[in-house]
């Protein structure tokens, strides 16, 4: 603590009220600075072990703000203690807007245009691939955490081959947590400018699809199946893509989402306590089913048969 108050001190900042804000999956800790204006800034907090995804964020923080995307601006740093002073992009996440104005599509609207802007640019280097076999691979935690003992191995071949005929390029820079609680919508601004973007730091290089299906399967909101249609729509005009396989992708993306995500969430619960993600997991296993229905996803539904449904979930599988 006393580190921080130094920090803070000698950024001129040590007279600001602190607050601190809701956490996420990470070990990651964050307070709004307020000065006595109302005026506010983001203190972020990375334990020493969480360093490497500090230095990711700052050079996609940079990487996004020269495509004239909203990231935060970065007003205070001392890498070495895990400490850095963001701009605080707003008060109102794009969820909290959904719950209050179910109509409002604009929010959608607008990250589908900032996606296709993100898209149009060339990624930066360095970063890992999900290439198809990779995407196969990232299901392990299924089969350590939600389900022990499942023999992942035809899963795994059945679903690394249906990534490589529908999403079998990673050529576009995807922030990877591209949902409605990491979206900050400010809805006076032009543009672009009126989502600000959180939390991409685990940013990759991935299929065209893969950040649309974070935005439209997302584990923490329900995504109507009508605005779903709307999006992926707006998304296959902004990039030239033929709708049919976005489609496809984004069945073929979001069944290998969610599969990890049920894994994930799983050993937040058993290993780290965060019990609260048990009750998004029926959420999860609705989407898992949602997807296998596509036509793409034919020959993966034999193989996700053998994996258990969470506690209170449907028991029917998708045919």
């Amino acid at each position: 603590m006393a580190e921080i108050d130094a920090f803070l001190a000698r950024h001129g900042l040590g007279g600001h009220a602190r607050t601190p804000l809701a956490g996420d999956a990470s070990s990651r800790r964050y307070e709004r600075l307020q000065d006595p204006m109302g005026e506010s800034l983001i203190l972020m907090i990375c334990p020493a072990d969480t360093l490497p995804a500090l230095d990711a964020f700052l050079a996609i923080a940079r990487h996004l703000t020269g495509l004239g995307l909203c990231a935060p601006r970065i007003h205070a740093l001392d890498r070495a203690a895990g400490l850095a002073v963001l701009e605080d992009l707003g008060p109102t996440q794009v969820a909290q807007w959904a719950e209050a104005h179910p109509g409002d599509t604009a929010p959608y609207e607008t990250a589908i245009d900032v996606l296709a802007r993100l898209q149009s640019a060339p990624p930066p280097e360095g970063l890992a691939a999900l290439t198809p076999g990779i995407g196969a691979e990232m299901i392990a935690p299924l089969g350590e955490w939600y389900a022990p003992g499942l023999d992942l191995a035809p899963l795994r071949a059945t679903l690394q081959g249906a990534l490589e005929r529908h999403a079998p390029t990673a050529s576009v820079l995807a922030l990877r947590d591209y949902h409605a609680e990491n979206l900050i919508w400010r809805p006076e601004r032009p543009g672009a400018d009126r989502i600000g973007l959180l939390d991409f730091q685990d940013a990759l290089l991935a299929p065209p699809e893969y950040d649309l299906v974070s935005l439209l399967r997302d584990a923490r909101r329900d995504v109507s199946d009508r605005l779903r249609a709307a999006m992926i729509a707006r998304f296959a005009e902004a990039t030239g893509r033929a709708p049919e396989a976005v489609e496809a992708a984004c069945a073929v993306l979001g069944l290998q989402r969610n599969l990890r995500i049920l894994g994930i969430f799983a050993r937040l619960a058993k290993r780290d306590g965060k019990t609260r993600y048990l009750a998004l997991m029926p959420r999860v296993w609705g989407q898992i089913r949602a997807d296998l229905a596509h036509p793409a996803l034919a020959e993966l539904r034999p193989h996700a048969a053998a994996i258990p449904a969470p506690q209170h979930a449907p028991e029917e599988t998708a045919s």
